[in-house]
């Protein structure tokens, strides 16, 4: 991360980047984690604040305010920039922010959604031949580098994007569609997210539903998604909403029907 930083001339202040196996903090770029990183942008009068995860696959960005805005947005800023100048497919995973379908549309660009999972994101990309894609956890997809999610090409293109707009990285945030995305669990076997899935079907007959990778049940702005996890035995449960208090809403709706059907 530092070394292509100044490579591509940026001034470069680290954190935690001794290479010894103990972290400075819980090591998932969450906003709860990243304290340190928010202050130091701050305090050094930085433009931006990367942080990545241990395998660098995922970034999550701090805007000059010492703002953090998340890893949603990586894959957001990252596609504005590059659908502008490069018209072509763009896929994400069926749990993306859907602020990524709104940058495909604000650049006339095909959108796709694939199942949850970077193999499931790049078969996608192959088949439908995409210029980008990735996944709403902050990891960005470029084929032209290489099938997996790599938090170095994202880094890249955030900056790129910066310099090639001429504005600092709270304006450039500002000016994307906002969405508030909600994340819960409930520990369960895989075995009932099928039951989950009809009982949130019955519940919000109103909304267009897709099935496959659990169930994802969509209005005009704002949607939820049900699914087993493909590594733990839980269920989560996402929703996201242009205003806080109604993704909060939905997401306490969905996991009121969810527990009731699984218990």
């Amino acid at each position: 991360g530092p070394q292509l930083l100044q490579a591509l001339g940026c001034e470069v202040v680290v954190l935690g980047g001794t290479p010894d196996g103990r972290f400075e903090h819980i090591p998932e770029p969450v906003e709860k984690n990243l304290g340190d990183l928010c202050q130091a942008v701050v305090k050094h009068s930085a433009d931006a604040g990367f942080a990545q995860d241990p395998d660098a696959d995922r970034l999550a960005i701090v805007d000059e305010t010492g703002r953090y805005i998340g890893e949603e947005l990586t894959l957001a800023l990252a596609a504005d920039f590059v659908l502008e100048k490069l018209k072509g497919p763009f896929v994400v995973n069926g749990s993306t922010s859907r602020v990524t379908a709104d940058i495909a549309a604000k650049h006339g660009c095909q959108f796709h959604r694939s199942y949850v999972g970077e193999a499931h994101v790049c078969a996608k990309m192959r088949s439908v031949q995409a210029v980008l894609g990735g996944e709403g956890n902050g990891g960005v997809i470029e084929p032209r580098i290489g099938y997996v999610r790599d938090s170095l090409v994202s880094m890249a293109y955030v900056l790129a994007g910066l310099a090639a707009g001429k504005r600092r990285l709270s304006q450039w945030a500002d000016s994307l569609p906002f969405y508030t995305i909600v994340k819960d669990r409930i520990e369960c076997p895989a075995s009932k997210t099928e039951v989950a899935c009809a009982a949130l079907r019955n519940a919000f007959p109103d909304a267009e539903a897709r099935e496959g990778d659990g169930l994802r049940l969509d209005w005009n702005d704002r949607w939820v998604q049900v699914r087993a996890s493909n590594t733990e035995p839980i269920i989560r449960i996402i929703a996201e909403a242009p205003e806080t208090a109604d993704a909060v809403s939905l997401i306490d709706q969905a996991m009121q029907v969810v527990r009731k059907a699984v218990s």
